[in-house]
């Protein structure tokens, strides 16, 4: 009797195991007890193999999470879903690694099938939900049954943690993890920057090694956690795994570095003063290897080594800390934070510790506390450095206290010459700057014409061009040529053709209205005017009292007047929101064209249905 009771109970929870029951109020549901898994060693499987697969080949898991570590095969995993209720119902089916590289997922129920592809070396627009993790919308009609095969390779760990949500659940929660990761970035974010400009102000090398590796550190758990693929480089595939060893190296290099310095290990004796250095060259080639070398050999090679930097950062901080020093004690404690953390992750993805919110949040954990208590310890070290000048100060002031009245002439000659110093360093400044200013405004001119050049006409257009679509006002652009220059230059030599260009640019100038008019060279024997705020009438305007201006230059040759004429393109409008600068030019060349067709020196208006407008041309 109690055999049978006991292969009752058995075969009860085989049953249990064999298929989840899905209810209307069940908002979250872990599915890793309720999967079974295939190993395919060599990948030559397909679901039609799978599906004709004997039950008695298919293992089922006991763990809390699906997780077996870094290996070559392809995992097909099988789970079967009854909805229990008699209305539709709506899930949302998570896995929460978004490092895996291929997922494919075939989704059975009773008339339908379904297939999709996921993987992070896929782009992240094909994904069928935008989130950072795979997210897959599943529908049960009344009593369906759906049954579910996902075959999943990667190079990275391979962890498949399934979880069944509805749908306002699963934003409540993610909403919350998204604003937990937002406040780990926020504080990496203040750090950084309040870091950044203490070694701005200080100058000290250690801030700038700690600035590097505190910028590392999130960028590296952005590209594990997913968020980086989704919001820096969703299309970047291969950069996305490189992006994860790149980042980490990065961090492990610089860790290395500010070690080093923090702890001053080049003051010991032996290998160890040259440790930080060697494994910041390590690092340096496991980041070329990353960029050459398969995800698969590089993660791991660069995991064991960055637990070997950190072992190492931890016990010459606990050997500073018992030879004295409480900036050390912060150090150690700060980097046995950062210590734990990368350890509880490299066994995670080990298959050593199961996947859960703690493993998944300890580096973030471990490496928030550990830039808090760093920045404590870059503090502290500030401070015994000032505390031990103080010292020395005194005692100097006590040693001297005969020769005070000598010292306060000296200091007051130090005075005399520091704010010497300060004035001709403010004088050299403002020289520099002044300097600067001139060559800016050298680097915009056209050096002939003194006119503004065809690099400040692009900077400057484009700014008038945004603002226009901004504010919907109108602008307007003048595009004009010499006529027959060409010919002028054949027959009078460029000397003479400089010269001219130098008198027309004058007399375009003349032509212009306000200072917010700009004229330009555009290049060649081309010119080209931008006018701010102004519409179809005034453009015409001011391009026929250029055009009148130039004609009516009186320009000598030898002592012989030489008639120049100028063609001009003018176009006007309000600049869409989706069009470009370049846009403009574009029609403004047109009409210019048109301008030389209908006979030169005349100006022709841009009509968008015509590419021209005749009736706007204007000739003396």
């Amino acid at each position: 009797m109690r055999l049978a009771t006991l292969l009752l109970l058995f075969f009860c929870s085989c049953l249990q195991a064999a298929e989840f029951k899905l209810l209307k109020n069940q908002v979250q549901q872990p599915l890793a007890s309720y999967l079974y898994y295939y190993e395919d060693v060599h990948s030559s499987l397909t679901i039609s193999d799978l599906k004709q697969l004997p039950e008695t080949e298919w293992q089922h898991n006991n763990r809390q999470a699906f997780n077996h570590g870094y290996n070559n095969s392809t995992w097909w995993l099988r789970i079967t879903i009854q909805n229990q209720e008699t209305i539709e119902l709506q899930r949302l089916l998570e896995i929460s690694y978004p490092v895996l590289d291929y997922i494919s997922v075939f989704i059975y129920g009773d008339n339908h099938q379904r297939t999709l592809e996921l993987g992070d070396k896929l782009p992240f627009n094909e994904r069928p939900t935008d989130h950072r993790n795979f997210v897959i919308p599943l529908q049960w009609q009344s009593n369906e049954e759906l049954t579910l095969y996902f075959a999943v390779r990667s190079s990275s760990s391979i962890q498949v943690p399934l979880t069944l949500w509805q749908e306002q659940a699963f934003f409540n929660h993610d909403r919350t993890q998204t604003l937990l990761h937002g406040i780990y970035y926020g504080i990496m974010f203040v750090m950084v920057m309040y870091n950044l400009f203490v070694y701005l102000a200080v100058g000290e090398r250690n801030y700038l090694y700690y600035v590097l590796f505190v910028c590392s550190m999130p960028l590296f758990l952005a590209s594990l956690s997913g968020f980086a693929f989704q919001y820096l480089w969703p299309n970047y595939t291969r950069w996305n795994d490189q992006a994860i060893l790149v980042t980490l190296s990065c961090s492990v290099m610089f860790g290395s570095l500010f070690t080093h310095n923090f702890l001053r290990a080049y003051e010991l004796r032996g290998a160890i003063r040259y440790a930080g250095y060697s494994f910041a060259v390590i690092s340096l080639l496991v980041i070329i290897m990353a960029l050459t070398l398969p995800y698969s050999i590089v993660i791991r090679v660069l995991i064991p080594f960055a637990g070997v930097v950190c072992c190492y950062g931890f016990g010459l901080g606990v050997f500073r800390w018992y030879s004295g020093g409480l900036s050390a004690k912060y150090y150690t404690i700060a980097w046995s934070s950062l210590l734990s953390g990368g350890i509880i992750l490299a066994l995670s993805k080990f298959n050593l510790l199961p996947k859960n919110l703690f493993t998944d949040y300890a580096t973030q954990i471990g490496s928030a506390l550990e830039v808090t208590l760093l920045s404590f310890a870059l503090a502290e070290r500030i401070n015994q450095e000032r505390k031990m000048r103080f010292e020395a100060q005194q005692d100097a002031l006590n040693t001297e206290r005969e020769l005070r009245q000598a010292r306060e002439q000296a200091l007051e000659i130090q005075k005399q010459a520091t704010e010497s110093l300060e004035n001709r360093v403010q004088e050299r400044t403002r020289e520099l700057e002044a300097l600067n200013q001139k060559l800016e405004e050298l680097s915009d001119t056209d050096q002939l014409t003194g006119l503004k050049n065809r690099r400040f006409l692009d900077r400057m257009l484009e700014e008038e061009y945004a603002r226009g679509a901004r504010y919907q006002h109108c602008l307007s652009v003048l595009l004009m040529d010499i006529d027959h220059f060409k010919q002028f230059n054949d027959t009078y030599g460029h000397l003479i053709g400089d010269d001219c260009l130098r008198q027309v640019a004058i007399a375009i100038r003349n032509g212009l209205r306000w200072p917010s008019d700009r004229a330009t060279r555009y290049g060649g024997e081309e010119f080209c005017v931008v006018l701010p705020e102004t519409g179809v009438e005034g453009a015409l305007r001011v391009a026929e009292r250029v055009r009148e201006s130039v004609a009516a230059m009186r320009f000598l040759v030898k002592e012989t007047p030489v008639p120049v004429t100028v063609s001009v393109g003018v176009v006007a409008l309000i600049p869409p929101a989706d069009g470009r600068y370049t846009d403009m030019l574009s029609m403004a060349d047109e009409a210019l064209y048109q301008s030389k067709e209908n006979g030169r020196n005349r100006v022709t208006l841009y009509c968008e249905e015509a590419g021209y407008n005749p009736a706007s041309s204007q000739q003396t």
